[in-house]
């Protein structure tokens, strides 16, 4: 190829009345303007490409069938008893007016904690001083600890190499080791639709609140437009060989929910869409059986219902379900499954407010019933976000209150109302 330009170069120079490529044509440009900003216009395409085929090379294929675990014991009480039992506030961090989207984690057997409560808190939603929250609460003293803070973005973003902009809706798993995971909604420029989900491991020695530290793994390969517009919102469906499966959701002109495949030790291994319909969001898994399973969703449209979708094959492929008869007023949910034919599930049971949460429970999941309100208040009142959590023989709740706190209660069967060890 240098002995070709060579050659080329030589016949220009000895060829009489050859062209100057340095004469200015009328629009005062040099002739080869053009030529060069075709070259850094190509330039860039390829560049563009290239990244684009790096990304779609380094994320997994879809995910083959898994087998999930019950959440509750062998066997259960009747979840129509379940009455409250505790309730309360969790504790703020000092001088923060707002809280959201919490996530509940049971703890291993023997810990201190028996659980830990995970959420974002900040002046305001969206705030520049928003940091991921945590409090852990108590075998012996039945109390919370006081909350403070685990996630940075100011110390997270440089251990990424970029800035982040606001952080939000935190979730956490323990894997096959015993290491807490956080997946975090992360943003750059732009709102919550230029979000990506950033997956954060813990990095000190103990799981204990006061020495709980995380690192960032990475953000999760997720879209072809550098994995943005994916945001996480509800608990993981635990597997049998010790992974998980993560619902997440997409939100950019349309939404649309996916699960994600993660083994043991925290390593994504592939993700699927759960539905093709282009206005559900914030999906909640609920096992049915081991490879039967439903997604339960948030609905954005005006007269929305509580969408639907199922595997029958461990979450290799999903298909699309008629709505339940249950009104959504574009609101998470959180649903549970807890062994054959025993499913609960927290939602605001109208078109138009959040003022209500209910407790529902369903056989087939197809019909439910109201087991428990959990609150009832004014039309423009709000308790939404919840989370649940079998633990010990109890429901365990969790949810944010007009969006400046969180509440907790637990339920238990009317025959173990005694208060006692959690």
């Amino acid at each position: 190829m240098l002995l070709v330009s060579q050659s080329v170069r030589s016949v220009l120079k000895s060829t009489p009345g050859r062209p100057k490529v340095t004469c200015t044509p009328s629009g005062g440009q040099p002739q080869g303007w053009a030529g060069g900003a075709l070259w850094r216009l190509l330039l860039a395409v390829l560049g563009v490409g290239a990244l684009l085929a790096l990304d779609v090379w380094q994320r997994p294929e879809r995910p083959g069938p898994a087998n999930a675990v019950w959440s509750g014991p062998a066997v259960l009480p009747d979840l129509a008893t379940l009455r409250v039992v505790e309730r309360g506030p969790i504790p703020m961090p000092a001088g923060m007016a707002a809280a959201h989207a919490s996530s509940l984690l049971a703890m291993p057997a023997g810990h201190a904690a028996a659980l830990t409560v995970f959420w974002f808190s900040g002046d305001r939603e969206s705030g520049p001083n928003v940091q991921i929250a945590a409090s852990q609460y108590l075998r012996t003293t039945h109390q919370w600890t006081p909350a403070r803070f685990v996630v940075n973005r100011f110390v997270a973003g440089p251990q990424l190499g970029f800035g982040i902009r606001r952080l939000g809706n935190p979730v956490a798993w323990l894997d096959g080791q015993g290491r807490i995971h956080v997946f975090v909604v992360a943003t750059g420029g732009g709102g919550w639709a230029a979000s990506r989900v950033l997956h954060l491991r813990q990095s000190s020695t103990g799981n204990g609140l006061g020495e709980l530290a995380f690192e960032p793994v990475r953000v999760l390969p997720l879209s072809w437009m550098w994995n943005t517009s994916f945001l996480v919102r509800n608990a993981p469906l635990q597997l049998a060989d010790g992974g998980m499966v993560l619902p997440v959701h997409f939100e950019l002109g349309i939404k649309y929910p996916a699960a994600l495949r993660f083994d043991r030790n925290g390593d994504f291994n592939g993700m699927v869409r759960i539905s093709q319909r282009p206005f559900l969001l914030q999906p909640s898994l609920v096992m049915q059986s081991p490879t039967q399973w439903l997604a339960l969703m948030r609905d954005e449209r005006p007269q929305g219902k509580v969408g639907v979708a199922h595997t029958a094959d461990g979450g290799a492929h999903w298909s699309d379900l008629p709505d339940l008869a249950l009104d959504n007023p574009d609101a998470a949910v959180a649903g549970l499954g807890l062994a054959s034919g025993q499913m609960l599930l927290t939602h605001n049971p109208s078109h138009t407010s959040r003022g209500t949460l209910d407790l529902s429970q369903s056989v087939d999941g197809r019909t439910w019933r109201t087991v428990q309100t959990l609150e009832r208040g004014a039309p423009q009142d709000e308790f939404s976000y919840p989370a649940l959590l079998w633990l010990d023989g109890s429901l365990w709740v969790s949810y944010t209150v007009e969006r400046e706190r969180l509440a907790w209660q637990r339920l238990a069967p009317v025959a173990a109302t005694t208060k006692g060890q959690p």
